[in-house]
């Protein structure tokens, strides 16, 4: 079974939190810009596609920062320890710890 499996805005949210860490590839971004019309008429919210998901999670516009700040604080614990983090595992992790009804 596929995570997102009937959970299409799990993606989202996922690149979302990519995005918010700087590891957002370019080829997603395009993907996810070129949804946005789409996205803005599901959702009937106008705006990019980082708007719309931050809206319908009801993110304060400081959350990106907060999310890149946990993630800098475990980069530099991982290297203190000689170690990397995946930053797609550690997405996983953030997304799963903190939203784990999110489905909408």
């Amino acid at each position: 079974m596929s995570r997102y499996d009937g959970r299409p805005f799990l993606r989202l949210l996922d690149c979302y939190v990519l995005d918010a860490i700087g590891h957002l590839d370019d080829l997603q971004r395009g993907a996810l810009e070129a949804m946005e019309p789409n996205l803005a008429s599901t959702f009937g919210v106008d705006g990019s596609w980082t708007e719309i998901v931050a809206d319908q999670m009801e993110f304060p516009d400081s959350f990106p920062a907060q999310v890149r700040a946990i993630w800098q604080k475990n980069v530099s614990l991982a290297q203190d320890h000689g170690t990397a983090i995946d930053p797609y595992e550690f997405v996983l992790a953030f997304v799963n710890d903190n939203f784990p009804d999110a489905v909408v």
